[in-house]
């Protein structure tokens, strides 16, 4: 089940007695809980059914114990645990009396109460007693991270929702500077959002004035120059890097670039070109770039390229150097070796 459906569900009336919202993606979790926090109750029943408890400020059996209340003046109560992996959740085994008291409640839950764990960061053990009574009595909703191939469609996806249109490359340079840290991206579209009109096509133009992502000197254009061989364009983005080091710290060059050379390297082992998408974990609207970047590095030169960006890593990082040549001279270097 979808944070979508949940919503959708939620928006009409249909209740669950117990959800347990999981996963290392905080985003939709964070959202289920904001929509029930604000929606499923009104504001005058909010003040005395309405609880909000901290994983590490409470225990379980303060929760069930609040659990088992009945509503006062409202058909439900609701009780959002935050935080729920940090909840000392109990030690399952025979004769253990607290395990018993936690378990029954969970097979069978008060129907009146709609009690909800955000469990972020992690998942909960598939293997415990508790985790299936939640899944037969309740809702256990998984969060997972997007792929980097899906990060790009995703962007567009959630601009679409939000009613306005985005174009490839802009969407491209989101997802290549931003990462796929969903919180991040929502709030950088929320500041496009209310800097753009509905009928205008978002482009790299308002990336760049809206987020200070410059749409000529990024990481994206750089793998682009490097493919085309385009020397001159290389040289000047470098040269923009090694100027601006706080917003393009060589740790984050660095990063990039080996994921690039990388999948570079892996499209020249492909067998089925086709899949190539989805094997390289990029958006088809990119494919055509690692085509052309396979055609200017050939396989050996992949290895002599892979080679460099470790030892200028290891420079970088102190290691096999002087210690007097800056990151933006490093990157130059690594830069002219890597085109001749």
């Amino acid at each position: 089940m979808s944070a979508v459906d949940i919503i959708k569900d939620l928006k009409a009336r249909k209740f669950k007695p117990i959800y347990l919202l999981q996963g290392e993606e905080p985003f939709y979790i964070d959202q289920i809980v904001d929509y029930m926090e604000k929606h499923i109750l009104s504001d005058g029943e909010k003040g005395f059914n309405q609880t909000v408890l901290y994983g590490k400020d409470t225990d379980m059996a303060t929760v069930l114990n609040a659990a088992k209340r009945y509503p006062m003046m409202s058909e439900y109560q609701l009780i959002i645990v935050k935080e729920a992996q940090d909840l000392k959740w109990v030690k399952e085994g025979e004769g253990n009396k607290e395990a018993e008291f936690v378990l029954n409640y969970f097979e069978k839950p008060l129907p009146t109460t709609i009690l909800v764990f955000a469990y972020k960061y992690g998942n909960f053990d598939k293997r415990k007693k508790i985790y299936k009574a939640i899944s037969s009595s309740g809702i256990v909703f998984q969060s997972d991270p997007v792929r980097d191939y899906k990060l790009m469609p995703w962007i567009e996806d959630y601009i679409k929702e939000k009613g306005y249109r985005i174009a490839p490359q802009a969407a491209a340079l989101m997802a290549e500077y931003l990462g796929a840290d969903l919180s991040k991206i929502a709030n950088e579209v929320e500041k496009l959002c209310l800097n753009i009109n509905k009928d205008t096509l978002i482009e790299p133009d308002h990336i760049q004035k809206n987020i200070g992502i410059s749409k000529e000197y990024n990481v994206f254009e750089l793998q682009k120059a490097l493919a085309g061989r385009n020397i001159l364009k290389c040289n000047q983005i470098i040269n923009y890097f090694a100027n601006n080091p706080k917003a393009n710290p060589m740790v984050m060059v660095m990063a990039n670039l080996n994921s690039y050379f990388t999948k570079i390297l892996k499209y020249h082992y492909l067998v089925n070109k086709a899949d190539a998408a989805k094997e390289l974990g990029v958006s088809p609207y990119f494919i055509k770039d690692y085509e052309q970047a396979a055609r200017t590095f050939s396989l050996p030169k992949m290895f002599d390229v892979i080679s460099l960006m470790r030892e200028y890593d290891l420079k970088s990082k102190g290691l096999e150097s002087t210690g007097n040549t800056t990151d933006g001279d490093l990157m130059k270097e690594m830069l002219f070796k890597i085109l001749h």
